[in-house]
């Protein structure tokens, strides 16, 4: 099982007339609304302060984008930048999981140079969005996507507690309690492809057979790529199936080469006329796509999961 490039790749690059994302154009957010595919992205330009764009595609492939970037930083929590939108909606309404990267931060810091916070932002037209808040503060946490529907009357998320990922859940999307935490796995033991760190990737697919979830993840060479697993329906704490294989890994040059090397980084699988799109970033620097039919993806799940 491996996902296919798309021959038109990259899809989107680098706009070399604009200040705010000249440089690099990556790890994007896809929803598939009223017939068009609605893009979010992560730009950084002259001054590498990353800022999210906007871009619009009728067939996924070829985009129109905003000129000016639809959440950018707007005080000391997020200075250095907000990165890796995952956009779902939900009842209606859209909801952004994003990563804020400030010169202000809680305790101590977690990167050089300042803090991060994985926030959530709410928006009725894709443009224009409100902060909510942070799901927790203070910790090295990020990767973080809602689930898109309640479960059990409540807001469910993935987020990255390093190196497992967790799920956390919500009554109103602004109070995360540490005692609705848990963690779901983490590496995997061994010399395996994601042996020292996973995270989650887009929105997870709900199926009969339960949530299929697209990850990433790292071993020892630090070369970043994609697996799938299958968690339960009804308790997506418990995961049903876990293949051994990868389904994705830098091969291209602008994926083995790039501002940051061995990177292919997805925040998006949406599933249009029973195809899984996965939009990722390639070396931190450019957009690709890549498909697989949703049936053939879950009976490699169902068929190499080792549970």
């Amino acid at each position: 099982m491996k996902l296919k490039r798309h021959e038109q790749n990259p899809i989107l690059l680098p706009d070399l007339t604009s200040p705010w994302q000249c440089a690099n154009v990556f790890n994007p957010s896809v929803v598939y609304h009223n017939g068009l595919f609605h893009m979010h992205y992560r730009a950084q330009g002259l001054d590498w302060v990353s800022r999210i764009g906007y871009a619009v595609s009728m067939d996924g492939v070829k985009w129109n984008r905003l000129s000016q970037p639809v959440l950018e930083p707007q005080d000391g929590t997020d200075s250095r930048g907000v990165e890796d939108p995952r956009v779902v909606e939900i009842n209606g309404r859209f909801y952004m999981c994003y990563t804020a990267y400030g010169r202000e931060f809680v305790g101590q810091p977690t990167h050089a140079g300042g803090g991060i916070r994985p926030m959530i932002a709410r928006s009725d037209n894709l443009i224009t969005w409100e902060r909510l808040g942070p799901i927790v503060t203070g910790e090295d946490n990020k990767d973080h996507v809602l689930f898109p529907r309640l479960i059990n009357g409540r807001y469910l998320a993935l987020h990255r507690r390093w190196p497992h990922i967790w799920l956390a859940a919500s009554d109103d999307l602004r109070t995360w309690r540490e005692d609705d935490m848990q963690p779901i796995f983490g590496p995997r033991p061994g010399n395996s492809w994601d042996s020292k760190s996973v995270g989650a990737n887009g929105v997870p697919i709900e199926t009969p057979h339960g949530w299929l979830l697209l990850y990433h993840g790292y071993g020892e060479d630090h070369v970043y790529q994609f697996g799938v697993c299958l968690l339960d329906l009804d308790e997506p704490e418990r995961v049903v199936k876990r293949p051994l294989a990868p389904i994705f890994w830098p091969e291209e040059m602008w994926e083995l080469r790039g501002d940051v090397p061995n990177v292919v980084f997805s925040n998006a699988n949406p599933v249009v006329n029973g195809i899984v799109h996965v939009y990722y970033g390639g070396g931190d620097h450019v957009i690709g796509l890549a498909t697989c039919p949703l049936a053939e993806l879950l009976d490699f799940v169902m068929m190499e999961g080792n549970g």
